[in-house]
C-alpha cells in the first residue's frame, strides 16, 4: 500500500494531538510543518539517491561508485546531509538533547541550501523550555513527534495519485487541508494566514490569469491563495510557471509556511518578500515605483489598527510632550493616499489603494474585505466615492457570514479593473436564500460552507452581470450616486423577505388555551400543596 493523502493528514492530526494541551493551538503550525517539510525533503532526498545508485548499475563501462554518486549529487535540487535526515533524528529520539539536535539539523539544512530554504525551517525553537515544558516534557514530546511522522513514506514513487494527479499534488492538497485544519484549531487568530478553499476558488476564478500574468499577494500569508490564483498556469511537472508569481507577508512564520507551501507543490520560481506591505513594500520597478501586476488576490487584516505605524519607524513625533503621530498623504513616496487617508484605526482602505496602485493597465484584482469599507464616511467615503468615479470598482459580492476562520461576521469580495468597457457596478448577494428558499451556502456546525455549486452560481452572475431577484443587480453610476457612493448591498440587491400574515383570531384563541391550562396547573399544584401541609 502506498501514501494516501488521507494517511498524510491523519499523521498530521496525530501531531497536532501530541502538542494539545502544551502549546497554544495557533502555534501548533510552527512546530509540526517544519518538521514535515523535512520528512518531506529527507524522503525525496532519499529516492534521488535510490535513482543514483540504480542508473549507475546501468553503466557499462563503471567507474568508482561513492566518486561518481558524489559528483552527481551536485546536480540535485537541493542536498540533505545524513545527519540532518528526519531518520537520523528518530534514531537520537531518545537523547536528552533531541531539541538542541533538531534545530541543529534544521540549520544545517538551510546553510546547505540557503537559496532554496533560508529562513524556512529555522522559524521556532525546538529546544525552548518555555516553550515546550520542562526538559522531560519537552523531550517527551519531540521523541513522540519523531515517532509521528516516521512511519509517514513520502517518496514520490509512493504516494497514491489518482488520474491526472502527481505526488506533489497529493502531498500539496494535504498540507493545505492541514493548514486549514489548523486555523479551525486556531479560532480568531487563524485569520492571517488562511483563506477558506471555496473563497480561494472563486477569487482564482474571479481574476482569470491567463499566460504571462504578473500575479500579486500582497498579504500572502500561507500562500494558499496564490497558489489557487495560478494554478492552472503552473506546470505541475517541471513546476515552471506561464506567469510570475509574487507575495509579501509581514508575519514571519507565514512566510516561511508560504515557501513551503510553493516548494511542496513544486512551484521553485515564486517571489516571498517579509515585511510590511504597506510602509515597505518589497516589489518595485528600476525607477522605484511599485511594480504593477496583471492579477492581484488579497485576504487582507480586517479594519487593521495602527496600519501606517511603520511610516513612522523612529517615533520622532511621538511621546510624551510632542505632538502624536498622524499619518500624512506626503509620507508616502508611491502617492497611494493622495486621494485621502484612511483612518488610522482601520486600514482596510489603506490596502485596497496599494492594491489598486499596484494595477497594470487591463489589470484585475479581488480582495475580501469587512462590509465596513462599503459605507464608513469620513475619509473613507472621499476614497470610495474618488475609486467609483475614476470607474476603477467592477463587482461587490456579499459572503455568507461565519465563512472565515476568525470571525463570524459577513465579509465581501470586491473586484476591481484597470481601464473597464463598462460603467455600472455589479452587486452579488450570496449571503441569503435563493428564489426556492434554500440558503446559497451550507450551513455548518463550526463554519458555513460554499459547494461548487454555490461557487459557480457566483461566477456565473458575475460573467453574466444580468439582474437576477434577491442575487444580482446591475447598479448604473447614476443609481450609484443616488446613494451617495454608499455601496451597502442591500440597497441595491432586496433580499427581503415577506413575513406571513398573521391570524389574530387565532393567536387570541392560543392565548385563552394556555390561560385555561395555566389555570389547572395552578389548582393541582394547590391540591398538592395542601397535602403536603404547605
Amino acid at each position: 500500500m502506498g501514501t494516501s493523502k488521507k494517511d498524510i493528514e491523519n499523521t498530521l492530526m496525530k501531531c497536532a494531538d501530541t502538542l494539545r494541551d502544551t502549546i497554544d493551538a495557533a502555534n501548533y503550525k510552527d512546530y509540526i510543518l517544519p518538521l514535515m517539510f523535512l520528512k518531506y525533503l529527507s524522503d525525496h532526498y532519499i529516492e534521488a539517491l535510490e535513482a543514483l545508485e540504480a542508473e549507475y548499475e546501468q553503466k557499462t563501462n563503471k567507474i568508482k561508485k561513492e566518486a561518481w554518486i558524489e559528483r552527481q549529487k551536485r546536480y540535485l535540487p537541493f542536498t540533505i546531509a545524513s545527519d540532518s535526515s528526519l531518520q537520523t533524528l528518530y534514531e537520537q529520539r531518545h537523547s536528552e538533547k533531541i531539541g538542541q539536535l533538531i534545530n541543529e539539523a534544521m540549520r544545517q539544512i538551510e546553510n546547505d541550501n540557503s537559496q532554496q530554504f533560508g529562513g524556512v525551517l529555522c522559524t521556532v525553537d525546538y529546544n525552548s523550555e518555555n516553550a515546550l515544558g520542562t526538559r522531560e516534557h519537552k523531550n517527551s514530546l519531540l521523541r513522540t513527534l519523531l515517532e509521528d511522522l516516521i512511519s509517514l513514506d513520502m517518496r514520490p514513487k509512493s504516494i497514491e495519485t489518482k488520474e491526472n494527479q502527481i505526488p506533489s499534488d497529493v502531498i500539496g492538497d494535504a498540507y493545505e487541508y492541514m493548514i486549514g485544519q489548523f486555523a479551525s484549531m486556531a479560532g480568531k487568530k487563524a485569520g492571517s494566514f488562511y483563506t477558506p478553499a471555496a473563497i480561494s476558488e472563486i477569487m482564482a476564478r474571479l481574476v482569470d490569469v491567463q499566460p504571462g500574468d504578473r500575479v500579486y499577494d500582497p498579504t500572502c500569508g500561507s500562500g494558499s491563495l496564490l497558489i489557487k490564483a495560478a494554478k492552472k498556469q503552473i506546470d505541475p511537472r517541471s513546476g515552471i510557471s506561464n506567469v510570475s508569481i509574487f507575495g509579501q507577508e509581514v508575519n514571519g512564520s507565514s512566510v516561511a509556511m508560504a515557501r513551503m507551501n510553493m516548494y511542496i507543490h513544486e512551484i521553485r520560481d515564486a517571489k516571498l518578500a517579509w515585511g510590511d506591505t504597506l510602509a515597505n513594500p518589497a516589489f518595485k520597478d528600476d525607477d522605484g515605483n511599485l511594480t504593477l501586476f496583471d492579477a492581484i488576490v488579497a485576504n487582507m487584516p480586517f479594519s487593521k489598527d495602527k496600519w501606517a505605524a511603520g511610516f513612522n519607524p523612529g517615533g520622532e513625533s511621538a511621546g510624551k510632550g510632542k505632538k502624536e503621530f498622524k499619518m500624512e498623504a506626503k509620507l508616502d513616496k508611491f502617492h497611494r493616499f493622495d486621494w485621502s487617508v484612511p483612518p488610522a484605526s482601520k486600514g482596510d482602505w489603506a490596502f485596497l489603494l496599494h492594491m489598486i496602485h499596484s494595477l497594470a493597465v487591463g489589470g484585475r484584482m479581488a480582495a475580501i474585505a469587512p462590509h465596513g469599507v462599503l459605507f464608513r464616511g469620513a475619509s473613507e467615503g472621499l476614497i470610495r466615492k474618488r475609486v467609483i468615479e475614476e470607474n476603477l470598482l467592477d463587482a461587490v459580492i456579499g459572503l455568507p457570514e461565519n465563512i472565515f476562520y476568525g470571525t463570524s461576521i459577513p465579509a465581501c469580495i470586491l473586484v476591481f479593473k484597470k481601464n473597464r468597457k463598462n460603467s455600472d457596478v455589479l452587486f452579488i448577494d450570496a449571503s441569503k436564500k435563493d428564489e426556492d428558499g434554500n440558503f446559497r451556502y451550507v450551513k455548518g456546525t463550526n463554519q458555513n460552507e460554499l459547494t461548487e455549486k454555490h461557487i459557480q452560481d457566483i461566477v456565473t452572475a458575475y460573467k453574466n452581470r444580468q439582474d437576477a431577484p434577491k442575487f444580482a443587480h446591475a447598479a448604473s453610476l447614476d443609481e450609484i450616486k443616488e446613494n451617495d457612493y454608499n455601496l451597502n448591498i442591500p440597497r441595491y440587491v432586496d433580499t427581503f423577505e415577506e413575513e406571513p400574515l398573521v391570524d389574530i383570531e387565532q393567536v387570541n384563541a392560543n392565548i385563552a388555551r394556555l390561560k385555561t391550562e395555566i389555570a389547572k396547573a395552578e389548582e393541582k399544584m394547590d391540591e398538592y400543596l395542601k397535602e403536603l401541609g404547605l
